[in-house]
C-alpha cells in the first residue's frame, strides 16, 4: 500500500529532488515561494507558521509520513534576517509539526544540519560528538531537533552534510555556481581548508525515500557521503569528469575570506547509515550520474 507522504519545501533544493522520487508514493508536496517541480505533483501553496491552515491540512491529508526540509537554510541569509523570523521557521514551525504527528501518528523525518558539530573536534564526527552551533541558522536547527525529541518519539533526525548538484528550476548551490562558471570559463574560488562528506542530491533523495519506506524511528543520523574531501577537491573531481580547466580553480584558506562562519572539518562518521544496508556512491561516481543527468 502506497505511503501518504507530506513533504515541506517541496519548492527548494533538495524538495525537487524529493518529488521527483516520493512522487511513487501518495504525496503531497508543500511550498511557499517559488514553486519550481511542485506543480507537477500533488501540491499545495502554505505559509507553514499559520497553524490554522496546517491543521487542516493534516486532518483532510492524514500523512503517514511527514518530510520537513522547509526552512531559512543558508547561514549568511539567517543573519541577514530578524531573528525571530528564524525561530519562527527553523525552530517553532518544526515543534508544531511534531505536535501535529504526535496527534495524527505520522511519523516525522527531519532534515537537520552537520553544522550543527564543533568545527574543530576532529574528523569524521559520530552522532554523540560535541554539538556547538557556530551560526543561528545551525542553532535553530539543533533547536528543532530538541523540540522534535521532547514532543514525542516517532521521528527520524538527519543531521545533512553539504548537498550537491545542479539545482532545478529557480534553485541553487555552490556546486551549481561552480560547475556553470567553469564551463563558462571563469575562475572560481574554493577552499583547501574546510572539510565535510558531501552528498549529492541524487543520493539524497534516494536515501530518504528507503527511509520513508522503513519503519525506523526514534534515531538521529548522521546523513553525508563515504569520503572527507575539501572544497577544492571536489571542484578537481569535477573538473576531471566534465573536462574542465583544473587551472580555473583559485585554493583559498578560509582565514582569507571575510563574512563566513569558520567551521573546518565536519565531516561525518555515518555508520549508522551504513548498517541499515544503505549504499552510497563515491564522490566521483555521483558527479558522473549529476553530469549524465544535465
Amino acid at each position: 500500500m502506497k505511503k501518504k507522504i507530506l513533504l515541506t519545501g517541496g519548492g527548494g533544493l533538495l524538495g525537487q529532488y524529493l518529488n521527483l522520487h516520493l512522487s511513487s508514493q501518495n504525496l503531497l508536496t508543500m511550498y511557499y515561494n517559488n514553486p519550481g517541480n511542485c506543480l507537477m505533483f500533488n501540491s499545495a501553496k502554505l505559509n507553514l507558521t499559520d497553524i490554522d491552515l496546517l491543521k487542516k491540512i493534516f486532518k483532510e491529508f492524514k500523512p503517514d509520513i511527514v518530510v520537513h526540509t522547509a526552512a531559512v537554510s543558508r547561514p549568511e541569509i539567517a543573519e541577514k534576517m530578524d531573528h525571530k523570523e528564524v525561530y519562527s521557521i527553523n525552530v517553532s514551525v518544526t515543534h508544531n509539526l511534531a505536535l501535529l504527528c504526535a496527534e495524527c501518528n505520522s511519523r516525522l523525518i527531519y532534515t537537520s544540519t552537520d553544522l550543527v558539530y564543533a568545527g574543530y573536534r576532529g574528523q569524521m564526527l559520530k552522532e554523540d560528538a560535541k554539538l556547538i552551533p557556530v551560526s543561528l541558522y545551525a542553532e535553530t536547527k539543533l533547536m528543532g531537533e530538541v523540540k522534535i525529541k521532547e514532543t514525542f518519539d516517532n521521528y527520524l533526525i538527519l543531521r545533512t552534510c553539504l548537498l550537491y548538484g545542479v539545482g532545478l528550476n529557480h534553485s541553487d548551490n555552490n556546486f551549481h555556481k561552480m560547475y556553470f562558471s567553469l564551463k563558462n570559463g571563469k575562475s572560481v574560488n574554493l577552499f583547501t581548508d574546510q572539510y565535510r562528506t558531501p552528498l549529492s542530491l541524487f543520493e539524497a533523495a534516494r536515501i530518504i525515500n528507503k527511509l520513508c519506506e522503513s519503519d525506523i524511528k526514534s534515531e538521529t543520523f548522521n546523513f553525508g557521503g563515504k569520503e572527507r574531501i575539501s572544497r577544492f577537491e571536489l571542484g578537481e573531481i569535477l573538473c576531471k569528469e566534465a573536462r574542465l580547466d583544473r587551472e580555473l580553480l583559485n585554493p583559498v584558506k578560509m582565514k582569507e575570506i571575510h563574512g563566513i562562519y569558520k567551521v573546518e572539518d565536519v565531516s561525518l562518521n555515518c555508520n549508522k547509515l551504513d548498517n541499515l544496508g544503505i549504499k552510497r556512491l563515491s564522490v566521483r561516481e555521483s558527479v558522473r550520474e549529476i553530469l549524465k543527468n544535465l
